[in-house]
């Protein structure tokens, strides 16, 4: 049996966190930013992802890693399991379309790994059908982004106050049913129908290293982790190390 290649990392004092299902880097950088050293895990190539990533499935690293007990490396692990199977934007499409199982939802599979871990987590998803409890709900008027997107996260062994939902400021801008409409949000979601380019996406989310427009739409705005990291790191410095990093 072959084992995963470890990822490679440079010495770092700072609290390292692993990244499963890590896409471009939008949670990493939020959360390196926060103060994390930060590992990523993802099926797919990511030449743009900022930081030591391992390219493989996401489950299976983690078994690996409890199996092996390289998981006391960490002291925090986040993860956005794929999501189009419960997403408020898909949903309705892939049951007009005849597309209700072409997702996989694999939420339960990832917290029932995440448990096993003994370390603390986020579990992030959008709005929708996703069976996840909305510990923290974000919105990118919370931190004057030019976005909505509505992200919901799951706090597994530990709390975050919630912080109050900002009224939105407008429409987003785009087409709807043959008539445009302006506003102060972009788009972060799609091709088509008055969505923005490539350079407001990346301004309106504050992403600037990669230009792919999936990844892009994929991703969550950095100002979320890097709230959510530095919440955590409020409650480790307060209760003490509690976890080996």
């Amino acid at each position: 049996m072959t084992h995963p290649a470890p990822i490679r990392r440079v010495p770092d004092p700072r609290p390292r966190l692993l990244d499963l299902f890590c896409c471009a880097g939008g949670a990493a950088v939020g959360y390196h930013r926060a103060g994390f050293a930060v590992d990523g895990v993802d099926i797919a190539d990511r030449p743009n992802y900022p930081f030591p990533y391992h390219r493989g499935d996401a489950l299976a690293h983690l078994a690996h890693l409890i199996a092996s007990g390289e998981i006391r490396r960490y002291t925090l692990v986040h993860a956005s399991p794929p999501c189009q199977h419960g997403c408020a934007l898909t949903v309705g499409t892939n049951a007009s379309r005849g597309w209700g199982r072409s997702h996989l939802d694999l939420v339960g599979a990832t917290r029932t790994l995440l448990d096993a871990t003994g370390l603390p987590y986020v579990i992030e998803q959008p709005n929708g059908r996703a069976q996840i409890r909305k510990d923290l709900t974000l919105c990118g008027e919370m931190f004057s982004l030019k976005v909505i997107r509505h992200r919901n996260f799951e706090l597994g062994g530990w709390t975050a106050p919630q912080p109050a939902h900002r009224p939105h400021r407008g429409r987003v801008r785009g087409w709807r049913h043959g008539r445009f409409y302006d506003g102060p949000y972009v788009a972060a979601y799609g091709n088509g129908g008055g969505k923005p380019t490539i350079p407001e996406l990346q301004a309106a989310m504050g992403i600037t290293w990669t230009d792919v427009r999936e990844e892009l739409t994929e991703a969550i705005p950095p100002a979320y982790t890097e709230h959510i990291g530095r919440a955590y790191l409020t409650v480790l410095g307060t209760a003490g190390p509690g976890v080996a990093a």
